[in-house]
């Protein structure tokens, strides 16, 4: 058997700081465990409040649409709405198009959003706090700006 020679890779390079990805998840865990732990008398986690949120502004869709509008994979998307039909927050029905489920927040579910909304806003208002307003504002810019370059628009 022979030895391979040892990965030569320039200092720094496989340092988490210096990848976008790593830097990237490292802030959304971050942030997430603020929004779980204010979120949790509610009863629902960050990401579900998020998924509630973005149904009740946009009101009933496709599944492939709000997935886009998620930036998520149709797969990931069914494994979280899983626990929201569960507890009758979230409807999912046929459309039309037999291949088409339609998914719409539930009045039950608009209760929980509207029983979240004032955790949410609390942690909303800690981090826009901690961070500053300005330093906020030109954050959400980046990372909408990154989210349309990433997907090509």
């Amino acid at each position: 058997m022979t030895k391979k020679a040892p990965l030569t890779i320039e200092r720094g390079a496989l340092e988490p700081a210096a990848c976008t990805c790593a830097s990237l998840r490292r802030a959304a865990r971050a942030v997430t465990q603020v929004y779980d732990e204010a979120l949790r008398p509610s009863g629902l986690k960050a990401t579900q409040f998020s998924l509630l949120a973005t149904l009740a502004r946009r009101g009933d869709q496709p599944l492939t649409r709000l997935a886009e509008a998620l930036v998520m994979d149709r797969t990931t998307l069914t494994r979280n709405l899983k626990p929201l039909v569960g507890k009758g927050w979230v409807g999912v029905a046929q459309d039309g198009d037999q291949r088409v489920r339609r998914i719409a927040l539930t009045h039950a579910g608009q209760e929980a959003l509207e029983r979240a909304l004032p955790l949410w806003r609390d942690a909303q208002s800690r981090l826009v706090g901690r961070l500053g307003a300005k330093r906020w504002s030109g954050l959400l810019d980046d990372l909408k700006i990154t989210v349309d370059a990433v997907r090509g628009g």
